[in-house]
């Protein structure tokens, strides 16, 4: 992004400042570029930090002049991303300077918005919290920085005494938590983006990564013009500009990828080409109930999934199905499996994951360099925040629960609590906390950096029609702040210190460069306001056990902050205390962090990140790998040390295909499917709010196959009405844009604040996760 008050003669003289000084580095003449340096010719100075939208985790250089953001810029120094952004990155900076920011506290007074004091609205919502605080809940999101999302979970957990707390990740990622920890008994991948660059074959499983997480794509796919002989297969409902750049699409029928992979490993077994080795050694069977079985059972149940069977069932050829099968039989081919939304949004969505990691372990494709099954994510730290942090309905900070009496003491002892104030109930996942909300079981939300307004699956009975006390925390106005009680203008990305987690486990930390606009004020900040508030006012829950405020932050001497105090808060680094006093819980599930100031030297660190015998923090590229990860005991090769059943195994499950809840019909024919756009992130808050991103896709549409289009007799721009057993959008027609639906199937994205589509989605979800498909309804169109 290049502000207008910069003159194309100050950016090229900037562009070859930067080309100048990356070639030093490039020569070996600088190790690492500085923190912050200055340019004096243009009056920039340039700071580090990780991009502001999705999970892949870019490393950027913010340009700040005058107090504000004028430049950004691909990090070439960034691991990750290795100098390239995607069109939002480089407009990440832009997406501060919207015109209609969030600037002042506003409170509903007879049924209207009005402008009031942040003394005002933090005495008005620490009255309702006291007033029925087991009954309010937080809904947050992986935008919380970690420091924010582990100060909410320290209110809420600590002091309400309760779990009513999720993010929005339940949404988008849970199925791929659980589906993690139910294999390998721990959470997060084991390999990392490295592999892109070591495999021969990456295998998308319903994913679009070329729109969705472009800069991974860039990294896999610009191997072939260096001559790699690589090879891509896209496996999928609709054809996207992932399936431009593939060698192969196999198209499937909605729900029956649990079926394909079933029949890969029946063809793995019936051959004998499996990794014999590493199944006798490194996995155990299970039943779909988790009972451990045999082998012979196992490969009893995959007598159902017969090539023929499987071809019949997902439209999949059994040329195609032999293809994928010879793949995975070869044990010098080196192959990543990447998903994301498609498995993870899916009503048995745990067990999708889980047959994933089926195939890679039959076939000895994991903890290799090259080979890995890799679940992607969609937000900066989703990772970071809500599974690491835990800010999670029934989880505790690092990979702890609250079921587990164990856990809780843990919790308890290292934030000062009477023993018993953690409570063992899990609260209400995503779904039933909004039903909770709408019944008025829950009598009051806080909802912090996400819009459910836009983004809950079948909207009107989940949210729309919400009557309990909300407040909103948000940078814009959305379709949730319509809806708020009470609303408080925050700060954003480089407003505001802070610490996010990526995908493949990096932890990237940044300073705040810029003032937060009027009178914008970070999220944790607010929170330890209203957690202050209460303790003034005597409620018993905001002190820990020796009666001191129970959000308390003390400085390196031992000296508490007034942080609650705005003054104070913002003339001081609150992020690294917090940081360092959730460091405490990182321990336990291997997912050791370094210390805060670390992240401060580096472009990221993975975890877990241990000290070596010379006192260097190192991090680990793969989990589970002997050399790579510190936890793996010498000559054990691959060691799946958090196996709960104590033997360094992972666990092959017996997932049988399931139909979906909701299939077409005769008065609903087609399959709708939802999901996102390359210029826009989620609900389109803030990339709408940006020119060109605006101007390249401004609005919503609905993507038909064209024969279905030619039976209809619509074409490009008509407009059609999209109608479910739940609700109706009408939107206009898009035919051979950038994606092609399958016959009988439509896709419309939910970035368009104007165009609802959630109103028609349904809120069936995965029975473990709880993570609701958005990816499969019956609906049926009709002409406008």
């Amino acid at each position: 992004m290049l502000e207008k008050n910069m003159d194309r003669r100050e950016f090229l003289k900037l562009s070859a400042k930067m080309a100048a000084l990356g070639a030093l580095t490039l020569s070996g003449g600088i190790s690492t570029l500085a923190y912050a340096f200055d340019d004096e010719s243009v009056g920039l100075k340039w700071h580090k930090a990780p991009c502001r939208f999705c999970g892949t985790g870019c490393g950027v250089l913010v340009g700040v002049r005058d107090g504000r953001v004028v430049a950004v810029q691909g990090d070439r120094h960034a691991p990750v991303n290795k100098g390239l952004l995607c069109a939002k990155g480089y407009h990440a900076g832009a997406a501060l300077y919207g015109k209609d920011r969030l600037r002042h506290p506003m409170i509903r007074r007879n049924g209207k918005l009005q402008q009031a004091s942040w003394d005002e609205a933090i005495d008005l919502i620490s009255d309702k919290i006291i007033a029925d605080s087991k009954n309010f809940a937080i809904y947050g999101s992986g935008q919380w920085t970690i420091p924010e999302g582990y100060t909410a979970m320290k209110f809420l957990k600590g002091g309400l005494g309760s779990n009513e707390i999720d993010p929005n990740a339940r949404l988008c990622m849970a199925s791929a938590v659980v589906g993690f920890v139910t294999t390998f008994g721990v959470d997060e991948p084991s390999g990392c983006y490295d592999d892109l660059d070591e495999c021969d074959t990456v295998i998308c499983w319903g994913n679009n990564w070329a729109e969705m997480h472009p800069i991974l794509f860039s990294r896999f796919i610009d191997r072939k013009q260096f001559g790699h002989k690589v090879k891509m297969i896209d496996i999928a409902t609709r054809r996207t500009r992932t399936t431009e750049a593939a060698d192969y699409y196999l198209e499937f029928q909605p729900q029956t990828d649990m079926a394909i992979i079933n029949g890969i490993c029946y063809l793995l077994l019936k051959r004998g080409t499996y990794d014999k080795d590493f199944v006798k050694h490194k996995v155990r069977f299970k039943s779909n109930d988790n009972a451990t079985i045999t082998m012979e059972e196992y490969q009893s149940f995959l007598n159902d999934y017969t090539p023929e069977k499987v071809s019949k069932l997902s439209g999949v050829s059994i040329e195609h199905l032999n293809l994928l099968a010879n793949l995975f039989s070869d044990p010098k081919e080196k192959i990543v499996s990447l998903w994301c939304m498609g498995f993870n949004q899916h009503t048995r969505g745990t067990a999708v994951n889980n047959l994933i990691y089926n195939l890679h372990l039959l076939s000895g494709k994991i903890g290799k360099p090259g080979s890995t099954a890799f679940s992607l994510t969609g937000q900066p730290a989703a990772c970071g925040t809500c599974r690491e942090v835990g800010t999670l309905a029934h989880a505790l900070p690092g990979g702890r629960v609250v079921k587990d009496e164990e856990h809780r003491k843990d919790t308890e002892k290292i934030w000062n609590l009477k023993p018993g104030t953690i409570n063992p109930k899990p609260g209400h996942h995503t779904v039933a906390m909004f039903k909770a909300l709408m019944s008025g079981k829950l009598t009051g939300m806080w909802v912090q950096v996400t819009n459910p307004g836009q983004t809950m699956p079948n909207l009107h009975d989940n949210f729309r029609n919400n009557k309990q006390f909300l407040v909103v925390s948000d940078v814009y106005p959305t379709k949730t702040t319509e809806l708020a009680d009470v609303i408080l203008p925050s700060a954003m990305w480089v407003e505001k210190d802070g610490l996010y987690g990526n995908s493949e486990r990096r932890t990237h930390q940044w300073f705040k460069m810029i003032n937060p606009p009027g009178e914008a004020r970070d999220d944790k900040w607010q929170i330890i306001a209203v957690a202050r508030r209460m303790y003034e006012k005597g409620f018993e829950g905001m002190k820990d056990k020796d009666g001191k405020f129970l959000l308390a932050i003390k400085d390196e001497k031992g000296n508490e902050i007034e942080a609650w105090k705005w003054e104070v808060y913002r003339s001081k680094n609150i992020d690294k205390p917090l940081f360092e006093d959730y460091r405490k819980f990182t321990t336990k599930k291997h997912k050791d962090l370094a210390p805060y100031e670390e992240y401060v030297k580096h472009r990221g660190l993975r975890w877990p990140v241990v000290q070596d015998s010379l006192g260097q923090w190192k991090e680990t590229p793969r989990r589970f790998v002997e050399g790579e990860d510190p936890y793996v005991p010498k000559g054990a090769g691959i060691a799946f040390y958090m196996d709960k059943g104590k033997e360094n195994r992972a666990n092959i499950f017996a997932r049988p295909y399931e139909a979906p809840p909701e299939i077409p019909d005769k008065e609903y024919p087609f399959w709708l499917c939802t999901g996102r756009v390359l210029e826009h992130w989620h609900s389109g808050t803030m990339t709408r709010r940006v020119k060109q991103l605006y101007n390249a896709n401004p609005h919503a549409y609905v993507e038909l196959n064209p024969d279905d289009a030619k039976k209809m007799g619509v074409y490009t721009n008509d407009k059609l009405k999209i109608v479910s057993r739940r609700g109706e959008m009408i939107l206009p027609v898009s035919l051979d844009g950038r994606g092609t639906p399958q016959k009988g199937s439509v896709f419309v994205p939910f970035f368009d604040e104007t165009k609802l589509i959630n109103l028609v989605t349904l809120d069936a979800y995965c029975p473990l996760s709880k993570e609701p498909d958005y990816k499969k309804c019956a609906v049926r169109l009709e002409k406008v």
